[in-house]
């Protein structure tokens, strides 16, 4: 496993993150995998030295946390590990149950601490953008979470680059906590993150950890044009439906999957060593439900592809529509 910085910060990062989504309850999604059947993900992520684990307190409602910390005590001390978890979605009732008030912030870093089983949070990251909310509450409340100890680094989550820019203008401007992370949607058939975030976080020195880098299992080369998902995930997943399925989407991925039969490898593998490639990227974020995902996942970080791999899958590429904002 290789490490690398996140963006500007001395903090290291194995260059996979195991986004643990996919690890909570099934009541929420039926998809996730239970605490029992998460825990030799967990411990084999550790084997292959990934260092670096993604959650939110949205996620199975506040389960996913729980999993985690559990999990994470059983096979890793805490000072190894790079623990990140996100607030802004719904999880308490009430209209100040989500959002990014300071009120919600303040209340969701104590929450999530209690679920998670520790003192701190490496990286704590804002789900979305909120117009309902002035960015000057939400930064100084997360300087305020960071003086206090509970994150160690800040981050954001898909948002478009103005907005960014803005949150970290406002962070400059009163002397606060910059963000130095964001973590995007971005994979080798959703690449309008390469018009203006990336060269932004590039400029800016903020690490990249992008996610569904594998178009929700689209990129794995299983689904066809002409025939019903076979993937539990697929089946009831009409957000990928909705994002992914365009021909010139299909494209790409006979691209990817040539590639990988070229060189031996799985389609999933060539579509994270694509993004890997991407200068500025830090740490794709993918989710591991059957454990060759997994192992597949951490052996991409040693796949070269030559410049004309990379042109052969990027020449497909059309432009989207803005998704993953919301």
């Amino acid at each position: 496993m290789e490490y690398v910085n996140l963006g500007q910060t001395g903090l290291k990062v194995s260059r996979i993150c195991l986004g643990m989504m996919s690890y909570g309850t099934p009541e929420w999604r039926d998809w996730v995998l239970d605490e029992s059947a998460a825990r030799p993900f967990v411990k084999r992520a550790v084997e292959l030295g990934i260092n670096f684990f993604d959650t939110a307190d949205m996620y199975s409602l506040g389960v996913s946390e729980e999993v985690t910390g559990r999990l994470l005590k059983e096979f890793i001390n805490r000072d190894e590990i790079v623990l990140a978890t996100k607030v802004y979605f719904p999880i308490g009732k009430g209209p100040n149950g989500g959002g990014l008030s300071r009120k919600h912030i303040m209340e969701g870093i104590d929450n999530s601490l209690r679920r998670l089983g520790t003192d701190y949070v490496d990286l704590y990251q804002i789900h979305r953008w909120d117009y309902d909310t002035p960015i000057e509450e939400t930064m100084e409340a997360l300087h305020d979470v960071v003086k206090a100890g509970k994150a160690l680094y800040i981050g954001a989550s898909s948002m478009y680059a103005w907005q960014f820019a803005k949150a970290q203008y406002t962070a400059d401007l009163h002397g606060w906590t910059r963000f130095s992370a964001m973590q995007n949607h971005m994979n080798a058939v959703y690449r309008e993150e390469e018009r203006e975030m990336l060269p932004l976080c590039r400029d800016q020195g903020v690490g990249v950890i992008p996610w569904s880098p594998l178009a929700r299992g689209f990129l794995a080369g299983n689904r066809k044009r002409d025939e019903s998902d076979p993937t539990t995930r697929a089946k009831s997943d009409e957000f990928a439906k909705g994002m992914y399925y365009e021909s010139h989407d299909f494209d790409v991925v006979d691209a990817v999957v040539a590639i990988a039969e070229e060189k031996g490898f799985s389609p999933a593998q060539i579509a994270l060593a694509w993004l890997l490639h991407k200068p500025g990227v830090t740490a794709p974020i993918i989710g591991a439900t059957k454990m060759h995902h997994l192992e597949q996942a951490a052996a991409a970080v040693d796949i070269s592809l030559s410049e004309e791999e990379i042109e052969r899958i990027e020449a497909p590429y059309r432009p989207h529509p803005i998704l993953g904002h919301q």
